[in-house]
């Protein structure tokens, strides 16, 4: 896949010559891992018994289905940011059909292998429009040919907010909610801090598929953007920020190396434990979480907590 369109670099390119060139250290975006790859490998992390996110997430979504679906009430459509295939979206389309029988659900995702599984798993259920785009230009299609008048639940699973600097979150909500009608609904899956021990194995399991998820993103480098990194010169390194509250994970080098990346046709050096801080995911408290519905023009409607894993569905309106 090239990235060059006649003279201009890709958006991933650009992103990699502004992370790599950070007075911090080196980043690159968590959205690039989900490629088709990269998709399908966050899949199997969703299954591994360390991670107990995801199975929070959906036993939720599933025990409280109705309560939401009540909740949000009369609804024209059911948009969702990053769906992946759209499995843990089953239950609440089909509490929402209930009240909604004409319901439209729009999936928005950067991965056309994810929407494809997706519009199979989902599409008898209800009328489905894919969009094929990031999180806030999805949402800006959406809204340009949003004609009905009813309100829009917007869903939001998986604490795929976390992966944002914490400082990005209140403008991020605010962003969403200016894509938003006053009276439309926004479903806010978001994880909760928890045992330091938990929270790092579910970021660094034995059997490796996380370290695979994280050294991808550097294979996507060398096959989309002509890079040429040596997968095995890094190591897979989670840790636990306290103070900012935050699992980050890296890419640390193990020696000393030179990267050349074709794309931007330079070649970049990094020291013997030097990282590429590829993820945050922040971790949040219920008091936390209405504070940010306040300060971002919404109001809480209700918040539900999992027992066996700390993990909260938090339901906000639209305000005036």
């Amino acid at each position: 896949m090239s990235t060059l369109i006649g003279s201009e670099l890709s958006q991933f390119a650009l992103d990699v010559a502004a992370g790599f060139s950070t007075a911090g250290g080196k980043r690159i975006a968590p959205r690039y891992f989900y490629d088709d790859l990269g998709s399908a490998l966050f899949e199997a992390i969703t299954l591994l018994p360390e991670y107990g996110l995801t199975r929070a997430d959906e036993r939720l979504l599933r025990i409280h289905a109705d309560e939401i679906a009540q909740g949000a009430g009369k609804l024209g459509t059911v948009a969702e940011l990053g769906s992946g295939n759209g499995k843990k979206t089953l239950p609440i389309l089909r509490a929402v059909l209930q009240m909604n029988p004409q319901i439209t659900y729009q999936p928005i995702d950067v991965s056309a292998a994810a929407l494809a599984v997706c519009e199979r798993e989902i599409g008898s259920l209800c009328e489905m429009k894919p969009v094929l785009n990031d999180w806030m230009q999805g949402m800006s299609e959406i809204g340009r040919k949003r004609e009905e008048n009813l309100p829009l639940l917007l869903l939001f699973f998986g604490s795929s907010v976390g992966n944002l600097d914490r400082t990005e979150i209140p403008d991020f909500f605010r962003d969403l909610r200016s894509h938003l009608r006053p009276g439309d609904f926004f479903l806010l899956g978001a994880d909760l801090v928890k045992d330091i021990d938990t929270m790092i194995a579910a970021y660094d399991d034995p059997t490796g598929v996380t370290a695979a998820f994280n050294f991808n993103v550097l294979g996507r480098m060398n096959r989309e953007l002509q890079a040429n990194f040596d997968l095995r010169a890094f190591a897979h390194e989670v840790r636990w920020n306290s103070e900012a509250r935050r699992i980050e994970m890296h890419l640390l080098s193990c020696r000393d190396q030179d990267v050349f990346i074709g794309a931007l046709d330079r070649a970049y050096h990094l020291e013997p434990g030097e990282t590429i801080w590829t993820e945050s995911s922040h971790k949040f408290s219920e008091e936390e979480l209405r504070e940010y519905a306040r300060l971002s023009g919404f109001a809480s409607v209700a918040t539900w907590v999992d027992e066996e894993w700390p993990f909260a569905e938090a339901l906000w309106r639209a305000t005036e």
